[in-house]
């Protein structure tokens, strides 16, 4: 990308390859989340039911204030 600029050689030398690890970071984390997702895509995985088909706390309304 910027290998031949004598800046981003600088920065690199002052702060690391920061774009470097974040992709190296990205790509570790998106190989976790494969891993932890792979039950879920299998063809026996019975999803859960839709928010709201269930049974469901409300909020309850603020008392109306007394003068």
């Amino acid at each position: 990308m910027f290998q031949d600029s004598p800046i981003y050689d600088r920065l690199i030398a002052e702060c690391g390859d920061v774009p470097t690890q974040v992709r190296r970071e990205a790509e570790r984390v998106s190989r976790e989340l494969e891993l932890v997702m792979r039950p879920y895509q299998s063809p026996g995985y019975d999803r859960p039911q839709a928010p709201g088909t269930g049974w469901q706390r409300t909020a309850m309304l603020p008392a109306p204030r007394q003068p």
